[in-house]
């Protein structure tokens, strides 16, 4: 019964003694093979211009909006405009029932005229007595008298034509007009509606003045100043930056983040923007060149940082130094370890070592296509 089980460790010791290679000299063979890489893997370290100023976030608004509002309670009857429909000045937007108004203002006017007629009697009344004084016939108190019934018939007329020029105006309110060139942003009411004074009915945005309006830490505050050139990048627009100038700087903080609101102006541009969105970028207040890697090239341990230079076709490791980060685009500043230049692993992944042969082809697969078959194999 011992036989077979002699027979099977005989057999192993001799595939030990002349069969395949140890795992350290597998190693060996993989990390003498070059690195097989394309054009794309790499990047050339190149020297920018890296702006430095404080961040500022906020929103794209309308410097021209009109929330319009209720002048006159009704109801409303038609509703001439929706949601992104362009107006132009003086454009009927809305109208509301104004059959109280028009007969308050067919009374005005028929006050208006019983007024005037009520005046032109006092008036022949006041001559005529003063010309029967004068021939001694009547008492000067009755010119007087007559004279105060006519400052009354005065006061009444302009009483009534003030009444007039009230239900004019009311009545011009029941038809709300646009008031500049915009579109209309937001349609509260439908018609049917009731309305009282005040209640929101349209709002309308001129799109030609949208502005950035952002908000800055109070601490940096000190390094904005009114003319500052502003790089930013818009919600919805990732692949642009957007050149602004600071217009202006609020003078009062806001009272719960304390921070301070800063207004930028925007140039002519091709970019239809919808209002309200979100901005974020940074303020210019100083400048310099330095080399920017993004951060997918660098490696970082702690407190340490390296990236992978290829430099006479091997993989070279070297330790750098960061400086500031531009958070917008994620690249970080080098102030050393790595020279204009230097062609770079754009994505380094994988156990690299220093000093490995890299080989550089069109047709080869991507290094991090092999380093991911390197590591599946081991």
């Amino acid at each position: 019964m011992f036989k077979p089980l002699a027979a099977a460790a005989l057999a192993i010791l001799l595939i030990a003694n002349c069969g395949g290679d140890s795992p350290a000299d597998t190693a060996e063979a993989e990390s003498a093979e070059p690195l097989l890489l394309v054009r794309e893997d790499l990047m050339a370290a190149q020297t920018e211009t890296l702006t430095l100023g404080p961040v500022i976030t906020g929103s794209l608004q309308p410097e021209l909006s009109a929330d319009l509002r209720a002048e006159v309670p009704g109801i409303v009857l038609q509703v001439l405009k929706d949601n992104g429909d362009e107006v132009s000045k003086g454009d009927a937007l809305l109208r509301i029932d104004s059959t109280t108004i028009r007969d308050n203002l067919l009374s005005a006017q028929e006050a208006e005229r019983a007024a005037e007629a009520a005046l032109d009697q006092a008036e022949r009344q006041y001559k005529r007595m003063q010309t029967m004084v004068e021939k001694g016939v009547v008492a000067v108190e009755t010119v007087e008298t007559a004279e105060g019934v006519r400052n009354q018939a005065q006061s009444a007329l302009a009483s009534a034509r003030a009444r007039v020029v009230e239900s004019r105006q009311l009545l011009e309110k029941t038809e709300v007009r646009a008031p500049f060139d915009g579109v209309v942003a937001a349609r509260i009411v439908s018609a049917g509606n009731t309305v009282q004074v005040g209640t929101e009915l349209l709002k309308v945005l001129d799109i030609s003045t949208i502005r950035f309006e952002g908000m800055v830490a109070a601490d940096e505050v000190g390094k904005v100043n009114p003319g500052a050139k502003v790089h930013f990048r818009v919600n919805g627009f990732p692949d642009r930056e957007f050149e602004g100038t600071v217009q202006r700087i609020n003078p009062v903080a806001n009272e719960v983040t304390r921070q301070v609101q800063v207004l930028v102006s925007l140039p002519e541009i091709d970019v239809n923007f919808v209002a309200g969105l979100y901005a974020e970028g940074r303020i210019d207040s100083q400048s310099r060149s330095a080399i920017m890697l993004p951060e997918s090239a660098v490696v970082r341990e702690g407190d340490l940082a390296h990236v992978w230079i290829v430099s006479q076709g091997a993989l070279q490791h070297s330790q750098v130094v960061l400086g500031e980060q531009d958070r917008r685009l994620g690249r970080y500043e080098i102030t050393s370890g790595v020279a204009t230049g230097d062609q770079l692993l754009r994505h380094p992944l994988g156990a690299l070592k220093d000093g490995r042969a890299v080989q550089i082809g069109d047709a080869a697969e991507p290094a991090s296509e092999n380093i991911a078959a390197e590591q599946q194999g081991n």
